[in-house]
């Protein structure tokens, strides 16, 4: 009933694990992830503990099919289980057991894996092996692809309900909750990995805009720009974001008209953008020499 990629990058080190089924909250179920270690996908008949022991063997040095070996030989109903783990070293594993509805099956690559079952066609695994070995970008690109691919070969025979995905650094942390750099959920939603594109693309923008950001601070006024410009496309109707960049620039870092159309824009689409202005001032006010609230009220 569910398909699902584990992967490392092996350019960043990231890791993550990206699920789609045909029920709700999937993302309650069928992910576990720790930055540093490995991520796991336990689905089919799916068997909840194989995530922590997965992780927790993991973290104690045993590699992806060591761990997945390992969990199995305890599960007495292995053969309704599918499962798969990759670890921070790039070590990946897959389960398909022979009691699993069919069309199942999967595929371990490279750095990845992927698994399906109760398919409407026993290519679905074949056809997201392609997409993520063709796509390029960031990790949450790549895995995204995989589930997209997925979908369009046919996907849950049932239909399509929940969907999630997870990534987190490749660098062990102190904290277990450390280092997890996307978790979303789409619980409920009749088109949910198109839904799951959506919100990603959205964190994506707000990444770049920050990094558009760390340019500002260095005097990179063109840079910054030119970065901000490229979070814009990724996300054209996210206002919130082009009001935060706007605002840092002109009051953390004094780059007033380079973003003056920016609030313009921003003012144009909704007003409320100018008293959230106002009120962030006045909770973090800065010496304001140009009497830039006044410019800025003067945009509207």
């Amino acid at each position: 009933m569910t398909y699902s990629i584990v992967a490392r990058d092996p350019a960043t080190g990231e890791i993550g694990v990206a699920v789609q089924t045909g029920l709700p909250r999937v993302g309650a179920i069928c992910p576990w992830i720790i930055a540093g270690v490995g991520a796991v996908a336990t689905q089919a008949l799916s068997r909840m503990s194989h995530g922590p022991s997965g992780l927790e063997l993991m973290r104690n040095g045993h590699n992806a099919p060591e761990a997945l070996a390992a969990v199995l030989a305890g599960d007495p109903d292995r053969e309704s289980r599918q499962v798969g783990m990759v670890d921070a070293s790039g070590y990946a594993a897959s389960h398909t057991g022979k009691n699993t509805i069919r069309f199942a099956g999967h595929h371990v690559g490279e750095g990845y894996a992927v698994q399906a079952n109760m398919m409407l066609r026993d290519t679905v695994p074949a056809a997201m092996q392609k997409a993520y070995e063709s796509a390029s970008g960031p990790l949450v690109v790549r895995m995204i692809a995989a589930l997209k691919a997925a979908q369009a070969e046919g996907g849950d025979f049932r239909g399509s309900q929940s969907a999630v995905i997870k990534i987190a650094s490749g660098d062990l942390k102190k904290n277990t909750w450390e280092g997890l750099l996307y978790d979303v959920r789409v619980d409920d939603h009749p088109a949910p990995v198109d839904e799951l594109e959506r919100i990603c693309n959205r964190m994506r923008s707000y990444s770049v805009m920050n990094e558009a950001l760390q340019l500002g601070e260095k005097g990179d006024v063109e840079g910054a720009m030119a970065r901000f410009q490229e979070a814009v496309t990724l996300d054209p109707e996210e206002v919130q974001m082009r009001f935060w960049f706007a605002y840092d620039m002109t009051f953390d870092y004094g780059h007033f008209d380079p973003v003056r159309e920016v609030f313009r824009d921003v003012f144009r689409k909704d007003q409320m953008w100018l008293e959230c202005a106002v009120r962030v001032f006045e909770a973090r006010p800065v010496e304001d020499r140009a009497g830039l609230l006044d410019q800025l009220r003067a945009l509207v």
